[in-house]
């Protein structure tokens, strides 16, 4: 498949991903990163096409050689007081907010951008179906969102044992499922996902 080869601007461009709208529990969690021009990584693509140990190893590269880099989440509360679309969207904007370089735009994975609005700046936004795969800094935004969120549900595995969040990392696998009906949501599943509310 050819890849979108970004624009060599004078501005920095961004690109902005996120990891955990699926989940049953937990925060989702969105990236933005900033390449130098040219920039390449051994590797890099869609996160989700990639094992954990290739992950970890291009996370720590992304953070090393990145123009720069920021990530930034909403969390379960967030998520059942306005719904998952709209607290990922908030996720993108506090992740972009976050980046020490000011963007002039963001690219961002899927159909839709977040607010680009910041009161006394407004940055330009483009959306981009399939963008983890076609867009280096996108794909490094979605290698550090699903590294940060993997991580914190290893956190929350300790928090909470008997769900078994480092296995499954909150998604409806049938591991999950049993413990859902066996010991009830916990304080970190989004009530507003049916599942969830079932075992309630």
């Amino acid at each position: 498949m050819q890849t979108i080869l970004e624009a060599d601007r004078a501005q920095p461009v961004a690109g902005v991903d996120e990891a955990g709208r699926g989940p049953l529990a937990g925060p989702v969690v969105a990236a933005a990163v900033i390449l130098a021009p040219g920039e390449r990584f051994d590797g890099l693509q869609d996160s989700k096409k990639l094992g954990a140990a290739v992950r970890e190893r291009l996370a720590a590269e992304i953070v090393r050689r990145s123009r720069a880099w920021s990530v930034a989440w909403a969390d379960r509360a967030e998520i059942d007081a306005m719904n998952i679309l709209e607290a990922t969207m908030l996720a993108m904007r506090r992740a972009i907010i976050g980046l020490r370089i000011r963007p002039a735009a963001v690219r961002v994975d899927g159909n839709r951008v977040p607010n680009l609005d910041f009161g006394d700046y407004r940055i330009e936004g483009e959306a981009v179906v399939r963008g983890d795969s076609l867009v280096p800094s996108i794909s490094a935004a979605s290698v550090l969102a699903k590294t940060t969120r993997d991580r914190i549900m290893e956190c929350l595995d300790d928090q909470y044992p008997g769900y078994r969040f480092g296995q499954h990392k909150g998604y409806a696998t049938a591991l999950h499922c049993a413990c859902l009906r066996e010991l009830g949501p916990s304080v970190m599943h989004r009530q507003s996902f049916r599942p969830v509310r079932i075992a309630s």
